[in-house]
């Protein structure tokens, strides 16, 4: 039986016969990127300022009934949790013959 490499066929498109490599294309290379442009700490303050301005902020109702949603929901996650443990805590213990 011949072997592995002897019955491989070669794809001329895709690569070139073995022994017969040819060099890689070159790739051009990348543009040379301009320094940005340094702001001082004062204009780094002052645009910062500018784009706190820019900014949509949530009203006091807004806020307070998002708050109100974020509570409820851990709520809801930490009950549904526990549940869940106390059930594998039940099913672990029967199987194991443990308890209850």
């Amino acid at each position: 039986m011949a072997s592995n490499e002897a019955t491989k066929k070669v794809d001329p498109a895709r690569a070139p016969a073995r022994g017969t490599a040819a060099p890689a294309p070159q790739r051009p290379a990348a543009p040379a990127r301009p320094a940005p442009k340094r702001a001082s700490p004062l204009e780094f303050l002052a645009q910062v300022r500018d784009e706190g301005r820019k900014v949509t902020w949530p009203t006091r109702k807004e806020t307070t009934v998002t708050t109100i949603m974020v509570f409820v929901m851990v709520v809801l996650a930490s009950t549904f949790f526990t549940v869940v443990d106390q059930v594998l805590r039940f099913v672990v213990g029967l199987i194991l013959g443990i308890g209850a």
